[in-house]
């Protein structure tokens, strides 16, 4: 999806009956992500829990899968049954998720790894180019590079822009 397509999607969104809870569907990134990419995780400290099969990273947290990142203050993993994968990422404080020049920030985030699927929530805000759009929820798909963004969504766009 084009920015002037996501631009229109957006307009469309804002200009429909309020409701509780608005939706738009976004592009985010610009790619595919190829979610098989090994996961680098970086942290000024990390302990593990053996027992729950879960570790926990904090200070300066940096996660990297190809061209996507994500930074946290604090992150919980959570390993698969066997152990050794990583099943989910859960991310909290000053999150941040960047794609390209697509970039989402909010309260939390929960990576599933093997869908490929981050939902990002707590006032959230998505900057692309000069567009930005807030909401509560913002769920993105890197295996096809979408997302929704929902919870009283709003967008702000410059005119002209492409």
């Amino acid at each position: 999806m084009t920015l002037r397509s996501w631009v229109l999607a957006a307009t469309l969104a804002l200009l429909a009956p309020p409701v509780l809870a608005q939706e738009a569907t976004i592009a985010f990134g610009a790619l595919e992500q190829d979610t098989t990419l090994p996961v680098e995780v970086a942290a000024d400290q990390l302990s593990v829990n053996n027992a729950d099969g879960t570790a926990t990273l904090s200070g300066n947290v940096v996660v990297t899968q190809g061209k996507m990142t994500l930074s946290a203050a604090s992150m919980l993993i959570t390993y698969g049954t066997d152990g050794k994968s990583i099943d989910q990422l859960t991310a909290t404080g000053g999150v941040k998720v960047t794609n390209l020049g697509d970039a989402a920030q909010g309260n939390e985030a929960v990576y599933f790894v093997s869908t490929g699927m981050i939902e990002l929530s707590g006032d959230v805000l998505l900057s692309q180019g000069s567009s930005s759009m807030t909401g509560q929820k913002l769920t993105i798909n890197l295996k096809d590079g979408t997302g929704t963004m929902s919870g009283r969504v709003t967008t702000t766009f410059i005119p002209g822009g492409n």
